[in-house]
């Protein structure tokens, strides 16, 4: 007979996996900000922190403030991307392993063209050309997020954009295969245009935890 869950702990559960998911969205966070977003105290929220720790789920950085001590900024590790959907990476992984062994590099390399060339004609039908750069990277987000890579945009005061990616669904296979990564950069020029430049700064596969892209318009030749 399956043993029942205390209440208590079910409680418990469900408060970290909701501090698990709100450092998913916001990057970092102090314990405080996670209190007041749970409806906690800060100390009940550290308590959960420091367990989620002991799992090697989250870690944290001190912060300096201009009064009192540092604050510890947590966020997750690359331990906890195993917690979000992972776009059947198992399968994935043995699906490439197979058309190396079945094809060879060069087909592997073909089926990845392949698929990179469908991202492209499928993101270009959701995303209008003629659109100015915010809006199309607004509606890029949108069709990123609906297949989990929790994507935003962020303005920044130069003109440029980051496009902050806080989950790849496609991590574990892009890790066995880096070529996926590399397609990637390739059908985002595509998708967001000529007139832009897109560079990779933060990237999960070398242990951030998320990808960011800066994408900057081109200057108009003098």
């Amino acid at each position: 007979m399956k043993k029942m869950k205390s209440p208590a702990k079910e409680g418990s559960e469900r408060t970290r996996r909701s501090i698990v998911k709100l450092l998913k969205h916001n990057g970092s966070m102090d314990a405080l900000s996670l209190a007041n977003e749970l409806g906690l105290t800060g100390m009940a929220v550290r308590q959960h922190l420091y367990s989620l720790q002991e799992q090697e789920l989250v870690t944290y950085k001190e912060e300096p403030r201009t009064m009192g001590r540092p604050a510890k900024m947590w966020s997750l590790t690359s331990e906890a991307n195993r917690l979000f959907p992972d776009g059947y990476a198992d399968l994935t992984i043995n699906l490439i392993d197979s058309m190396k062994e079945a094809f060879g590099e060069e087909g592997l390399n073909k089926l990845l063209d392949i698929r990179n060339q469908k991202q492209i004609v499928d993101y270009q039908g959701k995303v209008p050309a003629n659109l100015p750069l915010k809006e199309r990277l607004l509606i890029f987000a949108e069709a990123r997020t609906s297949e989990g890579y929790m994507s935003e945009v962020v303005e920044n005061s130069d003109g440029s954009f980051d496009f902050v990616e806080k989950h790849c669904p496609i991590c574990e296979a892009a890790k066995a295969c880096s070529r996926l990564c590399k397609k990637e950069m390739e059908m985002f020029q595509h998708v967001i245009g000529d007139d832009v430049e897109i560079t990779r700064g933060d990237h999960i596969l070398k242990g951030d935890i998320r990808c960011v892209y800066l994408i900057s318009p081109k200057k108009a030749p003098v």
